[in-house]
């Protein structure tokens, strides 16, 4: 597996590796201030700033992926920002889908549940917030019978231990799929289909 791009202005450039992990939820700002979220396929080939929007490449020279991101050590273990081993790319299925809304109608959507997350919760899944705002009205969640103060624990049977990963398996859903979640409303295990609408943004 080989990641191309053109690294800290250094054009031309080629890195190998493999791919470590498959549907890792990554979530990047890039210092706008707004957060993407990315159901992404993680790589130890270096990628370094400069390496976004170049192509991630298996070994018959087929496009897999899309490089998008990398985890930094921070400042608190000394302020390296290069590549240590942990790049991010947006899988190519997914980064088709978002180019070919773009070609046919001039804007990409994403789907969506319609509740809010508490993004602090620290028990394994994805807590719908506590108040009558976490359930959007009129949505699918609303429809479906979701309820503030939820958790999350599955999505069609894959577990969900954070919002993070909540937000990236739904992304990475059709508009108008019917997903099947794994709820715990005060201790009851529940099961709740729900259908995807568009983003309203």
């Amino acid at each position: 597996m080989i990641a191309i791009g053109s690294p800290l202005g250094l054009s031309g450039t080629v890195t190998s590796g493999i791919i470590s992990a498959k549907n890792r939820a990554v979530t990047s700002s890039g210092g706008t201030g707004e957060s993407s979220f990315i159901n992404a396929l993680q790589t130890d080939a270096a990628i370094n700033p400069g390496n976004s929007g170049g192509p991630l490449v298996d070994a018959t020279g087929a496009v897999i992926g899309v490089n998008s991101a990398i985890a930094s050590l921070g400042s608190s273990f000394g302020g390296q920002s290069g590549s240590i081993g942990l790049g991010f790319a947006i899988p190519i299925n997914q980064a088709k889908k978002t180019a070919e809304q773009l070609i046919s109608k001039g804007k990409a959507t994403y789907p969506v549940l319609g509740i809010r997350l508490d993004t602090s919760f620290t028990g394994v899944g994805a807590l719908i917030v506590d108040q009558p705002q976490g359930i959007v009205t009129g949505s699918p969640a609303a429809k479906a019978g979701l309820q503030p103060g939820d958790v999350i624990t599955a999505l069609d049977g894959s577990a969900i231990n954070s919002s993070d990963e909540l937000i990236v398996a739904i992304r990475s859903k059709n508009v108008g799929d019917s997903v099947k979640l794994s709820i715990d409303r005060s201790g009851k295990k529940l099961t709740i289909k729900v259908v995807l609408v568009a983003s309203q943004n």
